[in-house]
């Protein structure tokens, strides 16, 4: 048995399916079915019963699935280990982050970090940050939006100002009535624009909600006029040039986003680990 097969196994029972799973770890449908199988035939169990809806785990299954995270938890601890005694930098770095962040500024970041450390092997997984939240134990360090994690040591990286966007004008002296896109997020962000257009009801009125599936898709429906749009500034500082926006305030203050890296307590003791949180916390993400 290999590893990637125990992964495979734990895969399978966290998506659920097997058609889902093979796309998410993008190989074919058959392949993830043959191997499945020669899974089974090793241990000479059925791990799981083939449903309609969603593969259900057998108690042989239970116990193979058990022993599957004993196996891939030992092998991490290991490579954890030895990366600790290891002068060079190097094993795997593993990386969770927020579909924004990893868009917007992680590509810059990850080219230095490669560059200086060559040896060291990326393991990312890019999302929205209420999934990253809930499987961040699986990771050596997450890079999220929102509130920041419990348990874990945060810091934060930067604001980020939020701005409502529209190609017509705000008017001063009348009530303003669009539809409103919105992409999808976390509820925090949600949360943010519901309690800025709860202040400003008197002033700005959605007519209706249209909800995309992602910021940039929400970005080009807003320039084509399609309705008004509230952007992070690090991804619209250019278009306040192009087309009328309103800062989001609130009592006189700007209504922001939040970004934070989190990695749990000794995690900085890998090199690797250390090493990227030394280069992502000397950043300048909003000039």
């Amino acid at each position: 048995m290999k590893i990637q097969d125990y992964a495979l196994l734990l895969k399978l029972n966290e998506i659920g399916t097997i058609r889902a799973t093979a796309k998410t770890i993008l190989i074919s449908q058959p392949a993830v079915t043959q191997r499945l199988k020669y899974i089974e035939n090793y241990f000479g169990e059925e791990i799981f019963i083939r449903t309609p809806k969603r593969l259900l785990l057998t108690s042989s299954g239970e116990m193979i699935l058990k022993h599957a995270k004993e196996v891939i938890s030992k092998e991490n601890e290991l490579k954890n280990m030895l990366a600790e005694t290891s002068k060079e930098v190097q094993g795997t770095l593993a990386i969770a982050c927020s579909s924004l962040i990893s868009q917007r500024f992680l590509p810059a970041i990850l080219g230095e970090y490669t560059s200086k450390f060559p040896n060291v092997i990326i393991d990312l997984v890019t999302g929205i940050s209420e999934d990253i939240k809930y499987n961040h134990q699986d990771y050596h360090v997450s890079i999220i939006r929102g509130k920041k994690l419990k348990e874990t040591t945060c810091i934060p990286l930067f604001q980020d100002p939020l701005y409502i966007f529209d190609t017509f004008p705000f008017p001063k002296e009348d009530i303003k009535k669009r539809p409103l896109i919105s992409f999808k997020s976390d509820d925090s962000m949600h949360e943010l624009v519901d309690n800025w257009l709860y202040h400003h009801s008197d002033v700005i009125k959605p007519q209706k909600a249209i909800t995309v599936d992602q910021i940039e898709t929400c970005r080009q429906f807003m320039k084509q006029g399609i309705g008004m749009a509230v952007l992070p500034e690090s991804v619209s500082g250019s278009m306040k040039d192009d087309y009328p926006h309103l800062p989001l305030m609130i009592d006189g203050k700007p209504v922001t986003r939040s970004t934070w890296v989190c990695y749990q307590e000794g995690v900085r003791r890998l090199p690797q680990v250390d090493a990227f949180l030394r280069i992502l916390t000397n950043q300048t993400f909003l000039k």
